[in-house]
């Protein structure tokens, strides 16, 4: 990887400028990083765009600051084959300082973040013919990019309720307004297009898997027989780990991504992976499990990328009654509830696979495609 002082793209290719929180090295692949991907193979120059970021998240350790960001703010890093980052660091950006006097005393100073430096990247918007927001408070710079383009075609894609975030309040506020200036809204399950019926640009566009990748025979990280696997950074529901764990010494239980606190023999944390090598844990594993615990907004989480990396490899999901889903291979609990909890592993691990589920599953490329119609 290298820095890019300059670039001009091939006669006739379009460009894609996707602005998304995460950091486009990360070990963590979320489905900004897969369009990415989608949109190189059909043709497209991309560019990644991190934001927000700034000093703010530095002194909250957020976990971006594990990699070189400070290096790469404010300069073009091309990855070759017409993929390129950017770093939008800014001094500030509009985040939640967690009491109600403080917030409203940023409010007006948080109303100007719009109005950051954003050097090579106001060109980088002139010339693209398409931008996808990701749910984040960078949202604040859609009215900025849209004067700079006015051109481009402009997609909401609202991967996560913003609500799970917990941005400052403006950020909410503004959301819905500026949601109904977007040539498309673009939610990834029927759960967070709820927030947006009532506006005629959005729609439904359930998230994508790499299927070469999911296709791909590999070896099955596991010693055990039987075998449930969380995957990802919500925080786990404690209770549910606990309980099952203790009901089914024979079985383990691998976390993928985050760090419980229960401790048992047969619970064997992993810590972050590479998202290539997470792969083989979803294939190979016996159930998954969607144990997320109880927050504002996680009852949007039904069909999160977990969840459909799990239903295309045909796994069961065992998933808390308050995540209300229509797929035929979750299997609820209530949470809190031991009798529950067993009832639900114990019938998970009995149903088996379902492999035709994998047919409903879109690849990147068709989403990416969807977006740019």
């Amino acid at each position: 990887m290298q820095s890019a002082r300059a670039w001009t793209p091939a006669t006739g290719e379009k460009r894609v400028v996707l602005v998304s929180y995460h950091y486009f090295a990360s070990k963590r692949k979320a489905g900004f990083h897969f369009l990415a991907d989608a949109y190189r193979n059909l043709g497209w120059e991309v560019l990644f765009v991190t934001a927000p970021i700034s000093w703010i998240s530095f002194l909250r350790r957020d976990p971006r600051f594990e990699y070189p960001v400070r290096r790469d703010a404010r300069s073009m890093r091309d990855h070759g084959g017409g993929l390129r980052s950017y770093v939008l660091f800014t001094t500030y950006h509009p985040a939640n300082l967690r009491l109600n006097a403080l917030n409203q005393l940023v409010t007006r100073l948080y109303t100007r973040w719009e109005n950051v430096r954003l050097g090579p990247l106001a060109e980088e918007v002139r010339a693209a013919d398409l931008v996808i927001f990701e749910s984040t408070p960078a949202l604040l710079l859609f009215d900025r990019f849209r004067k700079l383009n006015p051109d481009a075609r402009y997609v909401y894609r609202v991967s996560d309720d913003l609500r799970l975030l917990e941005p400052h309040p403006l950020v909410l506020e503004r959301e819905l307004e500026v949601a109904r200036r977007f040539d498309l809204v673009s939610a990834s399950s029927h759960a967070i297009h709820r927030r947006f019926t009532h506006l005629a640009n959005a729609r439904v566009d359930p998230h994508g898997i790499d299927t070469v990748l999911f296709d791909r025979p590999s070896r099955s990280p596991y010693t055990a027989p039987v075998n449930a696997l969380f995957l990802g950074f919500w925080p786990i529901d404690e209770h549910f780990l606990a309980t099952a764990a203790s009901r089914f010494p024979e079985v383990e239980f691998h976390i993928v991504g985050g760090r419980p606190s229960t401790e048992a023999p047969n619970i064997i944390p992993h810590g972050e992976l590479p998202f290539r090598e997470t792969v083989p844990f979803t294939q190979h594993a016996s159930i998954g499990l969607h144990t997320v615990a109880r927050q504002p907004g996680t009852e949007t989480l039904a069909d999160t990328l977990k969840v459909v990396q799990f239903s295309y490899c045909g796994l069961r999901i065992v998933a808390p009654s308050f995540i209300p889903s229509n797929r035929p291979n979750v299997v609820t609990y209530e949470p809190g509830d031991a009798r529950s909890v067993a009832a639900a592993v114990e019938r998970a691990l009995g149903a088996g696979r379902v492999p035709e589920l994998k047919r409903d599953v879109p690849s990147w490329e068709a989403l990416a495609s969807a977006l740019a119609d």
